[in-house]
């Protein structure tokens, strides 16, 4: 396999878990970057089914390394990656997603002309996705159901990468040390320590990724509801970042409970905000996609978000600042989902 390409502006780090298939098909679109500086690192976290084979299909055409290492969740196998990068910048993406051929020519442009320290883009849908994963990925990118908060904003004040599409000077990374040993919110709270290390963070519009979430609604009700216990643990690291926009999932939560009590005992038509809202989501998800089908999925998957990281947020509010099990945490068997 390839060495490291100690020239290389960046050095793109993949945590892998049991996804060999998803890797040879990240690896299919790196390799049609228009510019090729930078180095790929892959980092095997402790998987079953290993992806070395097919990262050595890739090996005479990307300057790719290979790595494994004791599963220890993606934040220490980014963490290990980062060690052996030779890049000047740190570019982590999800092995589930798919890049544009001018993601890196795109990156290097906006360096050119703006520096800053850290960098993100949002995600989005790709055609070839199915129904499933379209509407996830509303769920997770509309403004009706996330705020906008994830990438789809260009105010830099209100914009925190994540790291399914996070890059990051490596000088900064080493001195803020790299991610905490959380299970669940880690790339927030990297992006909470470089902004209060005084670094500054830019969202790179034109720099977005395809995210295709292999999700069943069971599993991603799963990870929005570790999403919520994370934002517990976020605001006691990191006082005064709870806002009002992570607030509101607990209030759909509470209102529904509320309005179907009243519905259940009192007044039928109480639910009618709840079907309102449904109809809304059916109507953008609709247009959003140019599928019926996947506008009630969208539905689905929407007040699944909402339930999940409401009833996370509510439940872990109880356990950790009521109760004071200030490690609780659920859903842990996989550090992935």
């Amino acid at each position: 396999m390839n060495q490291p390409d100690t020239s290389a502006l960046f050095s793109i780090i993949i945590p892998v878990y049991n996804r060999p298939q998803e890797v040879r098909e990240l690896l299919e679109t790196l390799l049609k970057q228009t510019s090729k500086d930078f180095e790929v690192i892959i980092v095997e976290d402790g998987s079953s089914e290993k992806c070395e084979t097919i990262v050595r299909e890739y090996s005479d055409r990307l300057p790719v390394t290979y790595y494994e290492k004791e599963n220890g969740g993606p934040a220490a196998a980014r963490n290990y990656g980062a060690d052996k990068a030779v890049g000047e910048w740190l570019i982590f993406f999800d092995s589930d997603c798919l890049i544009p051929e001018h993601y890196i020519q795109n990156a290097t442009n906006e360096l050119h002309n703006q520096e800053c320290q850290l960098f993100g883009g949002a995600d989005r849908s790709h055609p070839s996705f199915t129904p499933l994963q379209k509407a996830i990925d509303y769920s997770m990118t509309s403004i009706l159901t996330t705020g906008g908060i994830r990438g789809n904003k260009k105010s830099a004040d209100k914009f925190y990468p994540r790291t399914f599409n996070m890059g990051i000077k490596k000088e900064v990374f080493r001195q803020i040390g790299g991610f905490s040993n959380m299970r669940f919110g880690e790339d927030v709270d990297f992006s909470y320590k470089v902004k209060e290390g005084g670094y500054d963070s830019r969202l790179f519009h034109e720099n977005w990724v395809y995210h295709k979430r292999r999700n069943t609604f069971r599993t991603f009700f799963k990870q929005v509801f570790n999403s919520g216990i994370a934002r517990i643990h976020l605001t006691r690291r990191h006082p005064g970042t709870l806002k009002l926009v992570h607030l509101l999932p607990s209030a759909f939560v509470l209102g529904s409970l509320f309005l179907i009590a009243v519905a259940a005992t009192i007044c039928p038509w109480a639910i009618t905000p709840i079907l309102l809202l449904a109809l809304i989501l059916l109507a953008d998800a609709t247009c959003r996609t140019g599928s019926l089908r996947t506008g009630l999925l969208s539905v689905a998957a929407s007040f699944t978000q909402l339930t999940g990281y409401g009833s996370g947020l509510i439940i872990g509010w109880w356990n950790i600042c009521i109760r004071g099990r200030h490690d609780w945490a659920a859903f842990t068997k996989n550090f992935y989902r």
